[in-house]
């Protein structure tokens, strides 16, 4: 597989092949959005769910506080987190 991304000049986007930890934090975020929002939604078209998508990520990085992030939203965890480096 690495070859195959290095052939085609694709940048692994998480951490190295075998991690456990970036597969935890991507189930973890899938079952809070099944639970949250795909179970509790009827979608009338594919419309209807691109636009209702939208509006859950936007909340859920704008407006929802996590605890894990310090009680922060992640738009704001990140821009600190910006901060401290510049």
């Amino acid at each position: 597989m690495d070859e195959l991304l290095e052939t085609l000049e694709i940048a692994r986007s998480l951490s190295m092949k075998g991690c456990p930890y970036d597969n935890a934090v991507a189930e973890a975020t899938y079952k809070i959005m099944k639970t949250e929002f795909v179970n509790q939604m009827n979608f009338q078209s594919l419309r209807h769910l691109e636009l209702k998508l939208y509006d859950y990520v936007n909340g859920f990085n704008k407006h929802r506080i996590h605890g894990t992030l310090g009680y922060m939203t992640p738009v704001q965890y990140r821009q600190e987190a910006l901060k401290k480096v510049v």
